[in-house]
């Protein structure tokens, strides 16, 4: 049985998200708190194997409570936000920083076109991350922030034998977004080519997270638009809803309406659009995430000569996407997620330091 605490203000949602977790056989609700402060408690009376979290509430809010849980009791966390709120957003990837595993948007009530999706995505989370190896996090002195603005720490590497490469293009889901900003950070300011990134994550949440890279990072990073022209120095997210392509003057092509694994954007379906176009001419970058999106288009992509990055099971919050790739070998380097950024300037033609 995996034993779930909840943590929630509102009565109702509280009740609900208990309904949904009592209705599979495999989930035991051993607690349910209403504040981050209770929750801090229940955590070391019940040993849970997940936690769900909200983000605003009394008392100590979810950012804290998170905070708190990972100094002294570490235990995957999930938070579960009302993505619409600009606020909530915002405090939702501080809460990652502090050390939540992955972010949902609260289910849809009974009766929503999307409830049952939404129920089935958030049991299917709380399955795979109740398995998920997380350590202990220290609020000084280990790399958590609290609200400030983030370090940029630039990784220069001395230049060795580059490569002519004109885009690098990412894929990353379950743990993407903590990876992404520290490979964002470990980018010169004048990088010489731009950067396409489909990361899955739940409807609501992608401007979010293209601001929030942008401030901790340094690194300007912009949601895709329909015939935008991509620029050196500039990182992209493919929009929801929308599977992304390129032609060979870096303008972006999206259409809404396929999907691939289930999912749209999808990196399969980007990764294997980019192949005819770049060729050998660019690097391919598989992060953490569940399922195998992507990892046989990286293997095409190095069959085509191109560069391929796959991150390593220890940096990884699931190590599903990368490590299929590697299976399959389809990964040139295989590297832990603060190395990925190093290898990217050192390979890069006229890749220099800030």
């Amino acid at each position: 049985m995996i034993k779930v605490l909840i943590t929630e203000d509102s009565p109702v949602v509280r009740g609900y998200l208990k309904y949904i977790f009592e209705s599979d056989p495999d989930i035991q609700v051993v607690g349910t708190a209403e504040d981050g402060e209770k929750a801090v408690e229940m955590v070391k009376l019940h040993q849970p194997d997940v936690v769900t979290m909200d983000i605003h509430m009394p008392k100590m809010d979810g950012f804290q409570a998170t905070r708190k849980i990972m100094e002294t009791n570490p235990v995957p966390i999930i938070i579960c936000s009302a993505s619409w709120n600009p606020e909530e957003v915002e405090k939702t990837f501080k809460t990652m920083e502090a050390g939540a595993v992955a972010a949902l948007e609260k289910p849809r009530g009974m009766g929503h076109p999307d409830s049952q999706e939404s129920v089935q995505e958030l049991i299917k989370t709380v399955k795979l991350m109740s398995g998920v190896r997380v350590v202990r996090r220290w609020s000084k002195g280990r790399g958590v922030r609290h609200g400030g603005e983030a370090p940029v720490v630039r990784t220069v590497e001395v230049p060795g034998d580059r490569r002519d490469i004109r885009l690098v293009a990412v894929g990353a889901s379950t743990g993407g977004p903590l990876v992404l900003q520290t490979l964002l950070s470990g980018l010169p300011r004048n990088f010489p080519v731009p950067i396409a990134i489909v990361q899955h994550i739940a409807p609501g949440f992608l401007s979010g997270l293209g601001e929030w890279l942008t401030r901790t990072t340094g690194f300007p990073v912009h949601i895709a638009s329909q015939g935008e022209h991509l620029q050196s120095g500039h990182a992209y997210l493919a929009p929801d809803g929308f599977q992304m392509s390129l032609d060979k003057s870096f303008k972006t092509l999206l259409s809404g309406n396929t999907k691939e694994y289930t999912l749209c954007p999808s990196v399969s379906y980007f990764f294997k659009s980019l192949i005819p176009v770049f060729r050998d001419k660019m690097a391919g970058v598989l992060l953490t995430g569940m399922g195998r999106d992507g990892a046989d288009e990286l293997k095409l992509m190095k069959d085509a000569g191109a560069l391929t990055i796959a991150q390593d099971k220890e940096t990884s919050v699931v190590h599903g996407m990368p490590g299929e790739a590697i299976k399959i070998g389809g990964a040139v380097f295989v590297l832990p997620s603060d190395k990925i950024a190093g290898k990217i300037v050192h390979l890069v033609k006229g890749a220099a330091g800030a």
